[in-house]
């Protein structure tokens, strides 16, 4: 029998300390993903045992927000969470919205988190942060984080500026911080999350892969372009603004890598990285006149399940890899 079919009892657990902070089975976390994640994906995930999350990104409307947290707690019974972006809208009032809404968990992405923090204190909402090293993972966790995730080099979307690979960043951040470690950037099977646990991660932040499964808002254009992917189809923009991010390569990105080796204005460089170029890709399905985020994972995405059968699988493939090491170290 494949992992893939193993069944899953449906009380099943893996432990760590990620599990007990945010109250779910599997130490599996689906990244904030604008524009795609909403309540469908986030309710998906959660009913499975791990966490999802509603992006706030494309949800800027606190109407249109609340509509979505709603849906999620009619989708599922379980814990979900709400990420938000910072520096790119302001949260201030959509934050608030959440904690009224009582939403187990709100996670941040780039930016300085503290006042967002301070704004949950005495609450019950758990506070994720991404962070891209140790440095950064410190800081989260002075400023009251229960929980940080680390994004490796290989991630789609925001990398962070250090270059560090995942298999180099758990394990420095899990030795820098007190609090539980999830891993990014490249995982997204089973074995990867096995092997992050063995790095000493509490668990695994899933950006790229939940892209392409069924309740993802996503384009099947854009979907299908990760399933296509192959390991070198992807590349890092930004770098001259000092927000690089990882991008399907296209013709819109060489345009972006183009201007920015010629030296062109930040302005310039800002107006082909805006909202609209990732929605033309995520809504649209135009690959290539659009920035659209995918992590070097893809090369490891071979069809479109859904949300659960994925996580199912991934939690079948980290059992097996464990029970694997387990026979070859004795």
């Amino acid at each position: 029998m494949s992992t893939a079919s193993m069944h899953i009892p449906p009380m099943d657990r893996i432990e760590t300390r990620a599990t007990h902070a945010l109250n779910i089975r599997y130490p599996i976390v689906q990244g904030g993903l604008a524009r795609i994640a909403k309540a469908e994906l986030a309710a998906a995930v959660s009913n499975a045992g791990g966490m999802g999350q509603i992006a706030v990104a494309g949800l800027s409307d606190p109407d249109v927000l609340r509509a979505e947290i709603r849906k999620a707690k009619r989708l599922t019974q379980a814990p979900f969470g709400v990420n938000f972006p910072i520096g790119h809208l302001k949260i201030d009032a959509l934050l608030d919205l959440t904690i009224e809404e009582g939403v187990t968990a709100v996670s941040f992405t780039g930016g300085n988190p503290q006042p967002y923090i301070r704004r949950l204190e005495g609450t019950d909402t758990r506070v994720m942060v991404l962070v891209s090293g140790p440095e950064q993972a410190q800081k989260a966790e002075q400023a009251g984080a229960h929980v940080v995730a680390t994004v490796g080099y290989e991630g789609g979307g925001h990398i962070g500026r250090s270059d560090l690979t995942t298999i180099v960043a758990i394990p420095l951040v899990v030795r820098a911080v007190g609090i539980p470690v999830l891993a990014g950037g490249g995982i997204a099977d089973g074995a990867g999350l096995a092997a992050a646990l063995a790095l000493g991660a509490d668990g695994v932040e899933i950006g790229t892969r939940f892209i392409a499964v069924k309740e993802a808002f996503a384009h099947d254009n854009y979907k299908d372009a990760v399933v296509r992917a192959n390991a070198s189809d992807t590349v890092v923009v930004k770098r001259s603004l000092g927000t690089p991010g990882r991008a399907l390569a296209n013709a819109w990105t060489e345009r972006i890598l183009s201007a920015e080796a010629e030296g062109q204005s930040r302005e310039a460089i800002f107006e082909m990285v805006k909202a609209d170029a990732n929605e033309r890709g995520v809504f649209g399905g135009d690959m290539e006149s659009s920035l659209v985020w995918v992590g070097q994972a893809a090369a490891m995405v071979d069809d479109v399940p859904s949300a659960g059968e994925y996580v199912e699988r991934m939690v079948a493939e980290a059992k097996a890899a464990g029970k694997r090491l387990a026979r070859l170290l004795g």
